[in-house]
């Protein structure tokens, strides 16, 4: 028997030092094929890497809800997120050429019900359905690359 679902709760957001860590929100989105399961991975803008939606905190939405809202701005997912974190990895964010900031993103998984054929980003970005082994060799993040080689959406339910 498992331990019951804790629900999270929205965030109270505070300003941050030019020095801290930024904490973003990921999403892991995925859909089963053939009783096999499928993760998507979209480009980022700016150098065209093999990423996963990721964005910042909003003050008053969870951290799931977060990772939702960018896997809807940046790949068109409309699905479900579940408030369980599946890992972090860390990462530097690039804010301009030269200058960068240490981040640490938290992983939520997205059951992709649809992908919309328009949406926020759809012209900055693309999108490709992948086996979580490949998505990971397609990922520059060691720690992100590992989420995805164990993701297994049975450990979900």
């Amino acid at each position: 028997m498992s331990a019951p679902m804790i629900k999270q709760l929205p965030l109270k957001l505070r300003a941050a030092a030019k020095n801290d860590v930024r904490s973003q929100f990921a999403a892991l989105c995925y859909r089963i094929k053939a009783d096999k399961p499928e993760v998507l991975l979209i480009t980022s803008r700016g150098t065209g890497r093999w990423i996963v939606p990721k964005g910042w905190p909003e003050d008053g939405m969870t951290p799931a809800e977060c990772a939702l809202k960018e896997a809807w701005e940046e790949a068109g997912v409309v699905g479900k997120a579940q408030d369980r974190c599946l890992g972090l990895f860390s990462y530097a964010k690039m804010i301009e050429p030269g200058v960068s900031y240490p981040c640490v993103a938290m992983v939520y998984p997205v059951r992709v019900k649809s992908l919309a054929k328009t949406y926020p980003e759809q012209g900055e970005r693309q999108r490709k359905w992948l086996t979580p082994k490949r998505a990971a060799t397609r990922v520059a993040e060691p720690e992100l690359a590992r989420i995805l080689r164990d993701f297994d959406p049975r450990m979900l339910r």
